[in-house]
Parts: C-alpha cells; sequence; structure tokens
C-alpha cells in the first residue's frame, strides 16, 4: 500500500512534501532540540547523541548540519541571541543600554548554563554578532570614542554576565541544599549572628542585606553605577 503524503503550507505559498510520521531534520530542528536537551542536563551533559536520542535519529545524522559540539555551542548561543528584543531607538542612551540589559539578562536566565555558553564561545552568528553591532551603533551615537567602545561594551556585557552567574549559582544552592531560598537566608543569617563581634561588626550587621538579596534592585544599582561612570568617559581617549 502507497503511504499517504501529507503537504505543509509554507508562508511563501509552496508545498513542502513530508511522509507521514516522518520530520524532515534541518539545522533549525536540531537546535530547537538541543535547547531543550540543554535546559534538561546542562552543558556539560549535553551531547550529540543525547540530542539525536531526543530526535530519534542516528546521531551520524546530525553531522551533516552540524560539525560537531563546539560549533552547535556557537549556534545555540546565536539561537539563544534571537529572542532579544532591541529597545526603542528614540529612547535616550541610557535607557536603551538599561532595556538591552534586562533582555540580555532575561534570555540567559531562560535557559540552564546559557552564561557558560556564551562564555566559551566567540560571537560568530548573525544574531548575536547583530546584538553585537546594534550596541555597538548605540554606543557610537551617545558619543563614545571609537577606541572606547569595544571596552565598554565588553563592560556591560561582562557586567550581564557576572551578575546572571551569580544569580544563578545561589539560587542552585538552594534549591540543591535547602527547602526554599527563603530558609537559605533564615540559616545563613543566623550563622552569621554567632561570628564573633569583635571581629565581624560589619558582616553581622549587614546580614540581613547579604542573605537576602534584591535582584532586580540590586541589577538596576550595579547597571546605574556603570552607566553614570562611563558617561564621562565620552570622547575621552
Amino acid at each position: 500500500m502507497a503511504r499517504r503524503r501529507i503537504y505543509m503550507q509554507l508562508s511563501d505559498g509552496q508545498n513542502e512534501e513530508m511522509s507521514s510520521g516522518h520530520i524532515p531534520l534541518d539545522r533549525e530542528r536540531i537546535l530547537g532540540t538541543a535547547l531543550g536537551v540543554l535546559n534538561d542536563v546542562g552543558l556539560k551533559d549535553l551531547s550529540m547523541k543525547k540530542i539525536a536520542d531526543k530526535l530519534q535519529v542516528k546521531t551520524a545524522s546530525l553531522y551533516y548540519h552540524v560539525k560537531d559540539k563546539e560549533e552547535l555551542m556557537q549556534l545555540l548561543s546565536d539561537r539563544i541571541c534571537r529572542g532579544m528584543v532591541w529597545p526603542e531607538s528614540s529612547l535616550a542612551w541610557e535607557e536603551q543600554i538599561f532595556q538591552w540589559a534586562e533582555q540580555f539578562r532575561r534570555v540567559l536566565l531562560s535557559h540552564r548554563d546559557a552564561v557558560e555558553l556564551f562564555t566559551q564561545t566567540i560571537a560568530r552568528g548573525v544574531d548575536r554578532l547583530t546584538q553585537i553591532e546594534k550596541l555597538y551603533e548605540l554606543l557610537v551615537l551617545a558619543g563614545f570614542s571609537d577606541s572606547h567602545i569595544p571596552w565598554t561594551a565588553s563592560l556591560f556585557k561582562n557586567y550581564v554576565l557576572g551578575f546572571v552567574a551569580d544569580n544563578v549559582r545561589i539560587m542552585a544552592i538552594a534549591s540543591g541544599q535547602f527547602t526554599s531560598s527563603d530558609d537559605m537566608s533564615e540559616q545563613y543569617e543566623q550563622f552569621y549572628r554567632q561570628l564573633p563581634e569583635e571581629k565581624f561588626p560589619n558582616t553581622i550587621r549587614l546580614a540581613p542585606y547579604t542573605t537576602r538579596p534584591d535582584w532586580e534592585k540590586e541589577f538596576q544599582f550595579g547597571l546605574r553605577v556603570l552607566i553614570d561612570g562611563l558617561a564621562d568617559k565620552r570622547k575621552q581617549e
């Protein structure tokens, strides 16, 4: 008996022929599945075999579309950047930086081990390079000198990456060793309060703040300090 054919209507009006029960393997499908596997097992355990098993194909089939894990990581970082929405160009450059940083932070928190993914790869894909280009353009329009623009962009990027890494680290400790974030905060505050006051007076006094971080306010505070400080460096060589 001949197998029934299914035709998918594409946006350009053409039909894509697919055999029943089979979805053609392509790079986009591989990357979508890889993101799911990344969120399940983490970057360390991410492998072409696990992705192939999820897709129910042979591992060798993936190498026609993705050369190796290194290229896969490059492509995944690019795919993650695709989810970022650039701020309105009519806003002041400072506000655009705020919104860009919030977007970057959001996408990093949306995927497991995203910080490691970005720090272990160099931007080579269109979507990731587009974000860099737009950030450079914003800093040009803000009045920064060419020699300072890459440094300034790196400062903003590294601030977001570092902040998210710390945020994720604390959340991992809370979920792995305590019943909740509040439970961790309570236990650490009690620990600090038992320290010798003559040696750690400030650590004890500041314990309510250090053990119960307000991630939103802290992120905005640090970003504002960075923006204000760098604003004075515009057009300075």
